[in-house]
């Protein structure tokens, strides 16, 4: 007996066919009010990721990565890896934010902010229309000539030098604007194994950018399967009003004249009228040639537009239901527990630790020492003068094998500590020992060790 299969939507991505082999999308460049938004947005954003390593905070970068030195600059506030309770709270804070913003307004994030969309609709995307002209599919029925030849050959160079210049913006990110111009400036045999790591960056982005594009959305980032977990009827996203549309077709009732020019300018290729689909980036191009379309044929616009399913059925548009208060909840909690964690936070961070291998040694007859690895981070926005001292035993003695006391801003000390103490302060093997960090006579931090000493 033979089962019936039941029908479905579709069960491949829209750039792929039934072979399997690439679609490839070309997208008409959209026109109108959404855009123009849109535009502004992307350029703003696109200035933030060029310019905010240049930008300074009390002497401190708006943001820098420093991954080599485990030290990150977030808003001009040093962060440093030895703060990992206030890392993973901004972690938490960030994916709760995430969570909260696609269950209220959907994908708007990747239409509107993700640098791959950025990069590739507002920079590569018009490089295109530059070369290749405002087009669907034309270009490939075209007989090829000399003159298109020469024109795709240089849209590639260019694409080849922004992928370049996209390199080193984001390698501003990672090791900070001085620390690059150092590098360019230097011949590239003295750091030959730099550059190909930033040639080979940059013709990466220049595949991703060139050949595999909206798949990077479609195939590689999870944020579109999140959806399916995160939306709700009451999520905003870009949606057709079915309502309002359907029947389909210049004879029939509906608004809708089924022109296709909404699948013309999408940049993944769908039709938007068959509801939220995995590929719908909420570019709003869709948004802006419907209207263009209504305004023709003299009927209403925002046949398609920034609303929810619920909207659509009830004609009442709510984002606000117990899921988006719950998450809202979570995202104050944490932001108000980060902040907290902030202002609270060490001016230094002491670390000591034993050397390797070491024991106690013998001094004298009543003294033994032993050796420590000490390391301190100063937090703060000036120098400092530091000295350490034994808290308990109060007869112990210390000593910096460096002689160093100051401690420049944002700047680590990284020393051998000797401490000293007498025997009849040892309460065995091991004794525990107090150290005060001290600036002047304010105590900054106290830290505790073992001190090895003999049995008896």
């Amino acid at each position: 007996m033979e089962l019936e299969t039941p029908s479905t939507f579709r069960d491949r991505p829209i750039n792929i066919d039934e072979s399997g082999q690439r679609k490839w999308i070309y997208a008409r460049q959209p026109h109108g009010k959404w855009y123009t938004r849109r535009t502004i947005v992307a350029w703003l954003a696109i200035t933030f990721l060029v310019f905010a390593p240049f930008i300074k905070i009390s002497g401190n970068p708006l943001m820098l990565f420093d991954i080599a030195n485990r030290k990150f600059s977030i808003f001009g506030q040093v962060i440093w890896a030895q703060d990992s309770f206030l890392l993973a709270m901004i972690m938490a804070v960030t994916v709760v934010f995430i969570v909260l913003f696609t269950v209220v307004y959907g994908r708007l994030w990747c239409g509107w902010a993700c640098p791959q969309t950025l990069f590739l609709e507002m920079v590569f995307r018009r490089i295109e229309y530059l070369f290749d002209g405002n087009y669907r599919n034309f270009r490939r029925k075209q007989k090829i000539t000399f003159r298109i030849i020469i024109l795709r050959f240089a849209k590639h160079i260019v694409f080849l030098i922004t992928s370049v210049l996209i390199t080193n913006i984001f390698l501003n990110w990672f090791i900070g604007p001085e620390r690059l111009y150092e590098i360019i400036k230097q011949p590239i045999k003295e750091n030959y194994l730099g550059f190909i790591f930033m040639f080979g960056i940059s013709l990466f982005y220049y595949w991703i950018y060139a050949f595999f594009r909206e798949q990077v959305c479609t195939m590689i980032c999870p944020y579109g399967r999140m959806q399916g977990v995160l939306l709700d009827s009451r999520s905003i996203a870009v949606i057709y009003d079915f309502k309002r549309g359907e029947p389909r077709g210049s004879k029939n009732t509906g608004d809708c004249i089924n022109c296709q020019q909404c699948i013309a300018v999408c940049p993944t290729g769908i039709d938007i009228k068959n509801g939220s689909q995995l590929e719908c980036i909420n570019c709003t191009a869709c948004i802006d040639e419907c209207n263009s379309v209504m305004e023709k044929i003299n009927k209403p616009q925002n046949l398609i537009r920034f609303d929810s399913v619920s909207g659509i059925e009830s004609g009442k548009r709510s984002i606000l239901n117990m899921r988006t208060y719950a998450y809202s909840a979570v995202l104050f909690v944490l932001i108000i527990a980060m902040a907290i964690t902030i202002s609270n936070r060490k001016p230094i961070e002491t670390t000591i630790l034993r050397v390797p291998g070491s024991i106690y040694q013998q001094v004298d007859s009543v003294t033994f020492s032993n050796l420590y690895i000490i390391k301190i981070i100063n937090k703060t926005q000036s120098d400092k003068e530091l000295r350490i001292k034994i808290l308990n035993p109060e007869s112990g003695k210390s000593q910096l094998t460096t002689g160093q006391s100051t401690l420049k801003s944002q700047g680590v000390l990284e020393s051998i500590l000797i401490v000293n103490l007498n025997r009849q302060v040892l309460t065995g093997k091991s004794t525990v020992v107090e150290l005060g960090i001290f600036e002047g006579e304010t105590l900054l931090e106290v830290y505790s060790t073992n001190f090895l000493g003999p049995m008896n």
